[in-house]
């Protein structure tokens, strides 16, 4: 209960600025350049409560919206004008045989440490943090290949806005506050720009609408915020499996669930269940939730270089809407870590 309340008010707060964003361009007549398939919409909700603990990387919430598939960028006449300059310079804009998706979205993550009753500083523990974002992508793909463009720009520390997020919710649903927001890491304002490969790498279908497929990705992140390498994998089996890039976390490069194929079956009334597991490993040159501000003295932790995630999960398709719980275990990302962390990840999309 003490989730769904968070998320609930959370998510609300965030899609209320997000629809009145693209509500002018929503209520647009479609044409002959609009968009040819539905759109998406997906709505993330992470929190370590999934797991039993209150620490670390402690919740996100994420709101995006997915054009349709353009043959041009430009062509879906609900975009924001103004975004348009930005993408006609990005790679692979308007290369021939390719389909085109545009993303937007609005976010929220918050860090905190093992004891969060504790009002004095923790200088041996993650810092407080918060991290409140906008992104704009570019995602470029064929039946088998999506290249994912993507940049971020927001803020980290109080004027984040985690610390009011999680203490007015705690407070609200009769929860204890956390105690040292006081001592998180300073406002900053924050830039990433990102790059994600994701294959479809194999697909077999094994008849009675069974299927199974193997989607290996690579991303790389630069910015304030992050400067990462990484590279990774799903598998997946089930039935009417999914004809898309796989399972969207909240990470930069993220929401790849888009359907990859106009005969995708959410376009189509329908039931599909399916089963999935992988892995990532990151090259972490810079993290500013752990190696603290970028020009001024802050809390900081020394961070490891190299980290992974294991994750696990199934989803539910129904119609137009997919359902899916992810399960995350994460390593150790800084000395004096105890064990890893473990987190759970549920994400709805709905195609319209």
């Amino acid at each position: 209960m003490r989730i769904l309340l968070r998320s609930s008010l959370a998510l609300a707060c965030l899609a209320l600025v997000f629809l009145a964003a693209a509500m002018p361009g929503l209520a647009a007549e479609p044409t002959e350049s609009s968009a040819s398939t539905p759109a998406t919409l997906i709505i993330i909700e992470e929190n370590d409560y999934f797991a039993g603990t209150d620490e670390h990387y402690t919740n996100g919430t994420k709101l995006m919206w997915i054009s349709g598939d353009l043959k041009h960028y430009a062509d879906d006449q609900r975009l924001p004008r103004f975004v348009l300059p930005y993408l006609g310079v990005l790679p692979f804009v308007n290369t021939p045989g390719q389909q085109y998706n545009v993303a937007l979205s609005l976010g929220q993550n918050m860090y905190t440490p093992d004891h969060t009753q504790v009002s004095v500083p923790q200088p041996h523990d993650r810092p407080y943090a918060g991290w409140s974002y906008f992104s704009l992508a570019l995602h470029a793909k064929t039946v088998r290949q999506l290249d994912t463009f993507e940049t971020t720009v927001g803020m980290v520390g109080p004027s984040s806005y985690a610390a009011q997020t999680q203490n007015d919710f705690h407070t609200l649903i009769g929860d204890l506050p956390s105690l040292g927001w006081s001592h998180q890491i300073h406002d900053e304002v924050g830039a990433m720009l990102t790059w994600q490969r994701t294959l479809i790498a194999k697909r077999v279908d094994f008849g009675h609408d069974l299927a199974w497929d193997f989607l290996p990705h690579v991303r790389a992140t630069a910015g304030n915020v992050e400067t990462l390498a990484a590279a990774g994998f799903e598998t997946r089996i089930g039935y009417e499996l999914p004809r898309d890039f796989g399972t969207s976390l909240i990470q930069p490069g993220g929401g790849v669930s888009e359907p990859a194929a106009e005969n995708d079956a959410r376009t189509q009334p329908f039931f599909g269940m399916h089963l999935f597991a992988g892995a990532e490993g990151r090259a972490v040159a810079r993290n500013i939730f752990l190696d603290g501000n970028t020009f001024q003295d802050s809390p900081r932790v020394t961070k490891y270089p190299l980290v992974g995630d294991l994750f696990a999960g199934a989803g539910m398709e129904m119609g137009r809407f997919t359902l899916v719980y992810t399960q995350v275990l994460r390593a150790e990302e800084f000395r004096g870590q105890k064990k890893p962390q473990m987190f759970g990840s549920i994400s709805l999309a709905m195609t319209f």
